[in-house]
């Protein structure tokens, strides 16, 4: 078994239901459902028993503790994380608590925990770290790509949490010796992407008829990397990462946030037509920039490549065509998300079965 946090989120959900659909291996899945978090994205793993849900707080040690020492996992898997750079912005204090003191809390948890296995299981235990390539600061133009050693250089709340929850898995790799790997990152995107960031919002606020807000100029850079990928890759480094070791994971699309807005807006052009015959590209709105808003990102995932054979398998143009195709197959899914429905799903369909497994841990916790 293995343990994931964060495994009802975007990337999350897609790594469990990536993970069981390849493996039989079941998944612990620890979720406090925030927002964010919505248990709707792994209504496909209903009543399946290889899928244990429970809703928990990664902050909370004695939880994490009494699932460490019930279930015995192999490994744990670390997505949990507040990591939306407006919020941030607005109220970083939950920032802090989730991704520093709860990285903290479960680097401690494990390392209580692989201390106590001895033999084969305490040679295979892996704590896998989620991370993103925005520790790593902006980008000039003209500048290389990020590489896993370039100094990092954090802008925002956001992304100073993360860096320093990179910091505490380094450190407790080299003065404890726990086998730590981490992954950072560049922008995810695909089915489940929660409503607030850039590819589902224009999708969803075109649909709708409303603007499209572009930051500023929209001639911010990103990599964007189709969640799917980042799910194989993730695999691959459980598999065969080296221990302390950093991989950057990315989907070579450097592309700007204008590019992107009117790709998808040409293939709502096609797939998904405005009765008026005109483009959604006509709702496009620039608005103010935010603070502190990062220029450039890329990513140099040549070392992924080179030790463990990962490269993504979508480019940007099939990934960005099966997500806008994702979001018009599922507008149910999104009506929950905007109308805050997916917590009732939860109750109907999760609560009575989760709690049942988890015991005083479950889902009604």
């Amino acid at each position: 078994m293995i343990l994931v946090t964060g495994g009802a989120g975007f990337i999350g959900a897609n790594f469990v239901l990536d993970w069981l659909a390849a493996s039989a291996e079941p998944v612990l899945n620890l979720d406090k459902l925030t927002y964010a978090g919505n248990l709707e994205n792994l209504a496909a793993l209903e009543g399946d028993a290889r899928h244990i849900f429970v809703q928990g707080d990664i902050c909370d040690r004695a939880l994490v503790d009494r699932l460490l020492q019930q279930y015995q996992p192999r490994a744990l898997v670390h997505f949990a994380a507040e990591s939306h750079v407006d919020r941030s912005i607005h109220g970083p204090g939950e920032f802090m608590r989730t991704n520093v003191e709860g990285t903290f809390t479960l680097l401690e948890a494990a390392r209580a925990y692989w201390s106590g296995l001895s033999g084969e299981a305490r040679d295979a235990f892996r704590f896998h770290h989620v991370s993103t390539d925005e520790v790593y600061g902006s980008l000039s133009p003209e500048a290389a790509p990020f590489t896993e050693t370039h100094p990092y250089e954090p802008n925002s709340p956001y992304s100073a949490s993360k860096a320093a929850s990179d910091h505490l898995v380094r450190a407790w790799h080299h003065t404890y010796g726990l086998p730590v790997s981490t992954s950072n990152c560049s922008n995810n995107y695909g089915p489940f992407h929660f409503p607030e960031k850039l590819i589902p919002l224009v999708i969803v606020n075109a649909l709708a008829g409303k603007a499209l807000p572009i930051y500023g100029d929209g001639r911010q850079v990103r990599d964007w990397l189709y969640v799917g990928d980042h799910c194989a890759a993730i695999r691959r480094i459980l598999e065969a990462g080296r221990l302390g070791e950093t991989y950057n994971v990315g989907g070579w699309n450097e592309m700007t946030n204008l590019e992107i807005v009117h790709q998808v807006c040409a293939l709502l052009d096609e797939l998904r037509p405005r009765p008026d015959g005109q483009s959604y590209a006509s709702q496009i709105t620039h608005v103010a920039d935010r603070p502190g808003h990062d220029r450039r990102y890329a990513i140099d995932a040549r070392k992924i490549e080179a030790e463990l054979g990962w490269r993504p398998a979508e480019t940007f143009a099939s990934g960005i065509r099966k997500t806008v195709a994702w979001y018009l197959a599922h507008e149910e899914w999104v009506r929950h998300v905007q109308s805050g429905a997916y917590r009732e799903w939860v109750l109907r369909h999760y609560e009575g079965d989760a709690a049942a497994a988890a015991g005083t841990a479950g889902v009604a916790s």
